[in-house]
């Protein structure tokens, strides 16, 4: 194709354009058909899924079971033989830091598992519930990591942030999933609007916890990790305070 041809090519498209395209009519047709393909889409992914919530509930239970017994393997035993009690309370001492962390861990993922329990009892699924849910596992499921990466390199601020930002995208997942299935009716029974604040105001307050908690930890002492043992007690007082008051 030479430079004649081209163009020809160039002006019948140019001609194209301004005939058809900025024509009102042809670009409210042109507009139609991308929002209403644009809606269609919306509409099918926020629809209902076919997959019965009770497979989803098995493999949530199943991942938080082998997450908490990947938390108890990680508190090894001595690599050489203990000859004396005195070898024996040396190892306890050195190991005691990693011992605590791991117990913290544990009952911050059985909160968890309450809370998912307690609070996201669904009847129906739609693709994006899935996937925030499973966004969720993940971060439970980095639990076992972050914890030995925080047990045995504490000295370092890297890992007190990981072992933090794994906690507090676990809360802000879980925060963004109960928010979802609020909204579009997920739930098996509607929570009033007092009851959502509740739960939404609860999670904000471990938010906070676990920013605290980090920092603390790190520019103060180590043994501030222990103030995530309040999360259960805290949730469980405004528990009982709410049904009170309901």
């Amino acid at each position: 194709m030479d430079g004649e041809d081209l163009e020809k090519v160039k002006e019948f498209r140019d001609k194209f354009k301004e005939k058809y395209l900025t024509n009102p009519t042809v670009e409210k047709k042109v507009d139609t058909i991308e929002n209403g393909f644009f809606q269609e889409f919306v509409q099918t992914f926020d629809s209902n899924i076919d997959i019965d919530p009770g497979r989803l509930i098995g493999l949530t239970d199943g991942i938080f079971g082998m997450v908490m017994t990947l938390l108890v393997f990680s508190m090894a035993l001595p690599g050489v033989e203990l000859l004396t009690e005195t070898d024996f309370i040396t190892f306890l001492q050195a190991n005691a830091h990693t011992f605590g962390l791991t117990i913290v861990s544990f009952i911050l993922v059985s909160s968890f598992w309450i809370y998912h329990h307690e609070f996201l009892k669904i009847n129906s699924l739609n693709m994006l519930h899935l996937w925030i849910h499973m966004f969720f596992l993940a971060c439970i499921s980095v639990t076992p990591f972050t914890t030995s990466i925080m047990g045995n390199y504490s000295q370092f601020f890297i890992a007190e942030v990981l072992f933090g930002i794994n906690i507090f995208l676990t809360i802000l997942t879980f925060l963004i999933m109960y928010h979802h299935a609020y909204t579009k009716g997920l739930l098996e029974k509607k929570p009033s609007k007092s009851e959502k604040r509740y739960i939404i105001n609860t999670f904000i307050i471990l938010m906070g916890i676990t920013i605290a908690v980090n920092l603390l930890d790190y520019n103060v002492s180590e043994d501030f990790m222990y103030l995530f043992l309040l999360v259960p007690v805290i949730s469980t007082i405004r528990d009982i305070r709410f049904k009170m008051k309901s």
